[in-house]
Order: C-alpha cells, then sequence, then structure tokens
C-alpha cells in the first residue's frame, strides 16, 4: 500500500530511467525498459495497437493520439474520420481543446439499444430506413447466405482439378509436373484481382464487383471446360482468379456494414465456416465428377452452380455502403453579452478556466489532475485516491496539438482502477475478419466541429437515400450507383503494398502465406503421391476423399486457435497489469510451428516409405490443424496491430499468399518432387516453417517499437 496522499507508482513508469532515482534528480520516471519480455517504447506507452483493460466489460485503446489520419477510404469501415486536420509536420491534432469545450453528458444517453434494452447498438443506427443497419434481419441474413454460399464455390476452385491432374496431363500430352501450373497461375490470379477488386469496390461500391465478378467467374469456367489446349487451359484459369478474388477480400467488409458489433460474430463463424467448408468440401465432390464424367465436366457444373449463385447474389445482396463518416456539427460562438452575463453569473468559472470537455459515466468523470498523473503515471493506479471523481474539474488552457511523443487523451465516461480488474479477452478467434464481430467500434466517437473537414463532394448516395422513403425490393436490385467517393484509384490499390514496410504486417503475410500455402502445395502433389501406380493407385474419387482429414483438421484448428489464444492473451495482459498488447498473440507460433512442421515432414517421409494410406493423410490433417493456427494467428495479430489499416491489411496478406507463396512454388515444387522424391521436399519444407516460425522470436521482443516507430514515420499517409 502507498502511502496516504502518495501516489502509486505504474508498473510501466518504474525502470530503465529510474523510479525514485528519477524522482529525485527532479525527472520524470520513464517507461520500463522491459515488460513481458518485449521490449517498450523509451519515451511513451501510447503505442497504437496496445490496449489498457480497464473493467470486463470495457476497454481503452492507448496510442489513439499518436494515429494519424487517414486520407483515403477503406473497404472496412472501422471507426476513424477520413481527413481529420493534421499539422504541417503530419501531427494528429487533438480530440479536443478547451477553447471549445463540450458539455458532460451521460455516455449512454439518447443511443438506441436493442428491443430489450440491455445492449447498445454499434455503430448508432440512422434515422432513415434506407441505412442497412435498419433493413429487417431476413433481408440482412439472406443476403449473408447469398454471398456465403458464393464464396463456398469460389473458396474451392483452387484445388478444383487437383485429383484429376493425370487425367489432364494424358488429355493435352503433358507431364503432370506441368499441369500443377493450372493452380498456381489461379492463384496468381486471385493475387492480382484482389489488388483490383478492393479499390474498384472502395470507390464504385461492392455490388458491382460481386456481380461482375460472378459473371466472369461462370464465362471462365466455361472457357476452361472447353478449352483445345493447355495454354487455353492456363489462360482461363488465371482469369478465373481474377474473377474469383472479391470472395477474398470483400464478404468481410459487406459483414461489417449491414450488422451490428453483437451481431457479427455468428454471422462471421457463418461466412468462416462456409468458406472453409468450400476449400475441402468443393474439390472432393469435383474428385467424384472426374472419376464419372471427366475433368472438363467439373468446370461445366461449376459454371452452373455458379449461375444460380448469380442469380442469389442480384436478388439479396444489394449495394451495402452507407457513409458514417462524422459530418461537422454547426456550433455558434456566444455573444459578448452573453459570455460576459456567464462570467459575472459564475466568478470562479471565469477565473478557472473552462471544464473539461470530456463528460462524465454513471460513476463520475475524471478530473484533469487525475488525467495528468495518469500522464505521468502511465497506467492503472496512477489516480490519486485522495482526490474525489465527482463533479466538474478546472484546469488550465493547454495547446490542443500534440505530437506523436504526447500522452493518452481523457475518454470519455471512462474510469480509472487502483488495480488491474479482471482482464477478458477483446478480440475474437475465428479465421480472416473475425476481429471485426468484437472490435470496439469508433463510428461513435466525438470530434469537435473544428476538427473535420467539410464533407467530401461525393457523397450524394447516402446523401440522397437519407431523404428518400423506405426503398423498395425492385428498387435495390439496381446494380451501379456511380461514384461513391472522390478517391484516386490508383492510389487506393498501392496503399496495401505500402504496408510491406510495417513489421507487423510483413511477419503477419509471411506466416499467412505459409500457413495457406502449405495446403496448397500438398495439392498440387496429391495426385502424384497418390494415384501414383508403383504407390498407392488411387482413383480420382479415392484422391478426392483424402480431402475429409484437412476438413476435420482446418476446423479443429480454427476453434482450438480462437480459445486457446484467448486464454493465452487473458492470462498475460492479467500479469502485465491490465495492457494488452497484440504480441501477446505470437505466443502462438509454439503450436504453430510444432504442428506444421510435423505434419509436413511427417506427410512426406511416409509417403516416400509407402506407410500405410492412412499415415500420410493423418499428416495432412495435422498440416491442416498447423495452417489454421497460423492463419488465424497472422490476420489477428495484423488487424490488432494496425486497426485503421485493416481492409488493406487483409489484400496484403492474400496478396503475399496467392503470388509470393502460391505461385512461386508452383513454379517448381512439382519437378523438384519428381527429383528428389518426397521425404527430401517436405523436409526441407517444415524446415523453412522453422525458421520463419522462430523469426517470432525478434518480432515478439521488438514488436512494440515497431509499431511506434511505423507511427512516427506515418509511411502510409505520406504516400
Amino acid at each position: 500500500m502507498a502511502p496516504e496522499g502518495q501516489t502509486k507508482q505504474s508498473r510501466w513508469r518504474l525502470g530503465r530511467h529510474g523510479g525514485a532515482a528519477a524522482e529525485k534528480a527532479g525527472e520524470k520516471p520513464g517507461p520500463t525498459k522491459w515488460s513481458m519480455g518485449m521490449l517498450n517504447d523509451p519515451e511513451t506507452i501510447e503505442v497504437p495497437g496496445s490496449v489498457l483493460l480497464l473493467a470486463s466489460d470495457r476497454n481503452e485503446p492507448l496510442g489513439l493520439r499518436n494515429v494519424h489520419a487517414r486520407t483515403s477510404h477503406s473497404s472496412i469501415p472501422v471507426g476513424f474520420p477520413v481527413g481529420t486536420p493534421r499539422t504541417p509536420g503530419g501531427t494528429q491534432l487533438s480530440p479536443w481543446t478547451p477553447s471549445e469545450p463540450e458539455k458532460p453528458v451521460e455516455e449512454t444517453a439518447g443511443k438506441k439499444k436493442t428491443g430489450d434494452g440491455k445492449i447498445i447498438l454499434d455503430p448508432q443506427p440512422e434515422e432513415s430506413a434506407n441505412d442497412p443497419l435498419n433493413w429487417p434481419s431476413w433481408r440482412r441474413d439472406c443476403a449473408l447466405l447469398s454471398l456465403g454460399f458464393y464464396c463456398m464455390i469460389g473458396g474451392g476452385m483452387t484445388p478444383l482439378i487437383a485429383a484429376g491432374f493425370t487425367n489432364v496431363a494424358q488429355d493435352f500430352d503433358v507431364s503432370v509436373e506441368h499441369v500443377s501450373l493450372t493452380t498456381g497461375l489461379y492463384m496468381m490470379g486471385l493475387g492480382l484481382g484482389s489488388v483490383i477488386a478492393s479499390p474498384t469496390a472502395i470507390l464504385f461500391g461492392k455490388r458491382p464487383v460481386y456481380l461482375a465478378g460472378a459473371i466472369l467467374f461462370i464465362g471462365t469456367c466455361i472457357w476452361a471446360g472447353y478449352s483445345p489446349s493447355f495454354s487455353s487451359l492456363i489462360a482461363a484459369r488465371v482469369f478465373q482468379g481474377v474473377a474469383v478474388s472479391p470472395v477474398e477480400c470483400l464478404p468481410s467488409a459487406t459483414i461489417a456494414e449491414i450488422f451490428f458489433l453483437h451481431e457479427r460474430a455468428y454471422r462471421i463463424g457463418i461466412y468462416t465456416l462456409l468458406l472453409l467448408g468450400g476449400k475441402n468440401l468443393v474439390p472432393l465432390v469435383s474428385a467424384a465428377i472426374i472419376g464419372r464424367f471427366g475433368w472438363r465436366w467439373a468446370f461445366f457444373i461449376v459454371a452452373m452452380v455458379v449461375g444460380f449463385a448469380f442469380v442469389l447474389l442480384f436478388l439479396f445482396v444489394p449495394e451495402t455502403f452507407w457513409d458514417r463518416t462524422p459530418t461537422r456539427r454547426v456550433s455558434r460562438r456566444p455573444s459578448f453579452l452573453r459570455r460576459l452575463s456567464s462570467r459575472h453569473a459564475d466568478p470562479a468559472h471565469a477565473s478557472a478556466g473552462p471544464l473539461s470537455p470530456r463528460g462524465k459515466s454513471p460513476e463520475g468523470s475524471r478530473s484533469p489532475g487525475a488525467i495528468e498523473r495518469r500522464r505521468e503515471g502511465g497506467g492503472p493506479g496512477a489516480a490519486n485516491p485522495g482526490e474525489s471523481s465527482r463533479g466538474p474539474s478546472i484546469h488550465s488552457p493547454r495547446a490542443s496539438v500534440t505530437s506523436p511523443r504526447s500522452s493518452l487523451a481523457p475518454e470519455r465516461g471512462r474510469q480509472l482502477h487502483s488495480t488491474p480488474p479482471p482482464v477478458h479477452s477483446g478480440a475474437n478467434s475465428m479465421v480472416i475478419t473475425e476481429y471485426y464481430s468484437t472490435a470496439p467500434n469508433l463510428d461513435n466517437e466525438r470530434f469537435p466541429s473544428w476538427k473535420l473537414r467539410a464533407p467530401p463532394k461525393v457523397k450524394a448516395y447516402t446523401h440522397n437515400l437519407r431523404n428518400q422513403p423506405a426503398q423498395t425490393f425492385v428498387q435495390q436490385l439496381k446494380p451501379y450507383h456511380g461514384r461513391l467517393n472522390n478517391d484516386n484509384w490508383f492510389k487506393v490499390m498501392a496503399r496495401p503494398f505500402i504496408l510491406f514496410a510495417y513489421p507487423a504486417v510483413l511477419w503477419s503475410a509471411v506466416i499467412y502465406s505459409c500457413s495457406i500455402g502449405w495446403l496448397i502445395v500438398i495439392s498440387e502433389n496429391l495426385a502424384v503421391i497418390y494415384r501414383n501406380p508403383d504407390g498407392y493407385n488411387f482413383t480420382a474419387l479415392q484422391t478426392g476423399l483424402v480431402y475429409v482429414s484437412p476438413f476435420v483438421g482446418g476446423i479443429l484448428g480454427t476453434g482450438v486457435a480462437g480459445k486457446i489464444s484467448d486464454i493465452i492473451v487473458r492470462a498475460m495482459a492479467r500479469r502485465n497489469g491490465g495492457m494488452y498488447e497484440p504480441e501477446f498473440r505470437l505466443v502462438m507460433a509454439i503450436p504453430i510451428l510444432i504442428t506444421t512442421c510435423i505434419g509436413l515432414m511427417g506427410f512426406g517421409w511416409s509417403a516416400e516409405e509407402r506407410d500405410s494410406w492412412i499415415v500420410p493423410t493423418i499428416f495432412f490433417g495435422i498440416t491442416s490443424f498447423g495452417c489454421s493456427l497460423g492463419s488465424t494467428t497472422s490476420i489477428t495479430f495484423c488487424v490488432d496491430s494496425y486497426r485503421q489499416y485493416a481492409g488493406e491489411a487483409l489484400v496484403t496478406l492474400n496478396f503475399s499468399k496467392n503470388v509470393l507463396h502460391g505461385l512461386v512454388f508452383s513454379l517448381f515444387i512439382s519437378q523438384w518432387l519428381a527429383a528428389d522424391g518426397s521425404k527430401s521436399v517436405y523436409i526441407y519444407l517444415g524446415v523453412i516453417q522453422l525458421i520463419f516460425c522462430l523469426c517470432s522470436i525478434p518480432m515478439y521482443i521488438f514488436g512494440k517499437r515497431a509499431r511506434m516507430w511505423t507511427a512516427r514515420k506515418n509511411l502510409m499517409e505520406k504516400f
């Protein structure tokens, strides 16, 4: 217990610069050098991505004042306003200023809630019936299921004809190794297509991208089925990848736009299950088709199914874009007489300065004195217990511009605790876009009118819908609504590539590429291993049934990854005094390394030794289990570190997976397998995975400093 009247020192402020020694020298104590095995930034604890967990149902992101304002829109609504003014040096202006105080209000006053009144709706819907959040539940669920069905078909196209590689080789008189290019070049199309689809959807809406992609999907399936030569089949597969690419980069944004925060987890789970199921079940069905009708009919039947999916998309997936950027509020400066009378009526107010701009919670508001002590203390326990938290408090004016090294902006309606409360996980654990089902939404953050620029010129779509009655079902069938914002298409397209300079994104891209890539590598060699007459001599159908193992492993890996990761993060954050760091997710690299390396090495070894067919099949499932852990961890770590760039980050990860791994490995993996055998090849692949996973150690140690370094460099907004 600290003596009465003495502020308890925060654990983040005692360390390299000193605690008591620094205080005696008249210096402010700095952050500790180490925290939970990672290096802290030497100058501030406000690092973007760090979260101070204050209570069981609340959390407070740190470093929001070090997060630079976006200069372009994103495919995923992340709640950060576009175009917030900055100083010439790029520093974001502070969220409030004493020159324009806001009156304290109850945090939940005027907020819309669910029918039972238990949950505050986040984001807050508008009054217009055309707001996608106000659509009937059946309308939104139909959009989800229609889109999910389409994604299930698209997700299974990568290894569609893997079980029939030998049949394709016989028809075109090429080697099986050359046929594997149909998978690698298809993935190249996926990567290039995502770079095209994402900026196009941001500028023109997601509905035209979905519909155009489905039409091109049908056309390329017919083209591939009627291919007269192998080169024609290769070209068809490349364009097929471009057509299917929207299923990887856009559905997560659609779900975030039509469902509230408390509704997203269940819907994200449905989408993830359908996408994952398609990657493993579609090849199984196609194997049966190839065995009965031939490999060409696999494309013809897919074209028929996609035609049905196109009808569902056209009827039940309208445009979901809705501009929720905070708009300028009209504020009028009080007249001279009014201000003069106010000062005569309240002399204390006149002498003390403006009131705290932040509102108070039902438990009371925080005084700027407590805030200042927290700025010096840096964490929970820095508030003075002897100071009352009731009522408005006063402070002296201060500058409204904060530098990247400034400290935490006071949050409305949140109270400090002298001891860390129970910690709860702040991120979901499903694959790909689960983060958005639990991440706090900043759409409802209040920004003073002086801080927001005038809205961009292209606002006609949302503005017109606000002033119109509810659209009919037929009116929502319009496939194209014009340009939705003024962003430069080429600039939006290039932004995902800038993220390669961000260490956390680069690590996530490598692990995600390997996690998905190894499964594709195995699928490219599946026919060579299982249909070899000198080996297992499987039929096409039997080879397709092998995919049951990775399907089960993937389902288990997705569920277990989330649970284990949440438990680890909760325990580490509690031990860290309530401070959550995205690097806590990197602990999952240990089970990723073990399961993936064992699976890869065991698969190749057992296949070459001609063990029973069940042995390599089980190792295939173990590999899928580890790869599910890897994909979940990499995406969660990436979006936790840079939530404001989550839309671009997903494009970065998918581009890396499809082009830098899928295409590159397809160029030589089959020839390598034929030359050295599966045992040697998969042992080396396991070693590659081991090396990449070991990179998690320096990422864990230096990750927090790397996040602050990227915040100071601000590469994304300088582009």
